[in-house]
């Protein structure tokens, strides 16, 4: 007897939060203590994954990623877009105040990457690119430092570079180069086929 997709995605699904949890107790057993962990934040099988380089005060005070003024931003910017938000996942590289971009940290960047399985990642600024780039992920490809276009990361994932959000929020042209180059998000968006 086949079995229904719907059994089969919520078995993956939650596959995905008992392995996300288990990253997060991982990753705050490495902050220590006095340290905050700021766990990725979102639907644990996006369709697209945001990729900033570092959390911010905001973030560190609550311990999630994309909390406070970027994640408003970003959650503007995908609501002009018409892109679902309960369709994203967003995280950053360095997974706490004072963490090093070593070999730990790509390692956990790289089991996020493996559980969310995302269609397209969103990589926010130079660091973020940089970071990415050095994972040597299976399969993957350097990615180029064009903003505003898509490119192809794996043979199942697209990459779209933009600059730094937390960068951009305070200047005007920085937050308008933003917009533009993650645009080119809507309509990939708009071009993915249904379930």
């Amino acid at each position: 007897m086949a079995v229904p997709t719907d059994e089969i995605y919520e078995k993956y699904l939650q596959k995905a939060i008992r392995e996300i949890n288990d990253l997060g107790d991982e990753i705050a057993r490495a902050a220590g203590e006095g340290a905050v962990p700021v766990l990725g934040s979102g639907h644990p099988l996006a369709d697209i994954m945001l990729l900033k380089y570092g959390p911010q005060g905001s973030e560190i005070e609550e311990g999630v990623a994309y909390y406070g003024r970027a994640g408003q931003a970003v959650l503007r910017s995908l609501q002009r877009l018409r892109v679902d938000p309960m369709a994203v996942y967003g995280t950053n590289c360095l997974k706490f105040e004072g963490a090093e971009p070593d070999d730990r940290s790509r390692e956990w960047l790289a089991r996020e990457l493996h559980i969310v399985q995302p269609k397209l990642i969103v990589c926010m600024g130079e660091d973020a690119l940089a970071f990415l780039n050095d994972l040597a992920f299976p399969l993957a490809h350097v990615l180029e430092a064009k903003t505003g276009e898509l490119q192809s990361f794996t043979p199942t994932i697209d990459a779209l570079v933009c600059p730094d959000i937390d960068a951009s929020l305070d200047d005007e042209a920085l937050k308008k180069a933003f917009w533009v180059a993650f645009k080119p998000a809507g309509a990939w968006w708009a071009e993915l086929p249904p379930y």
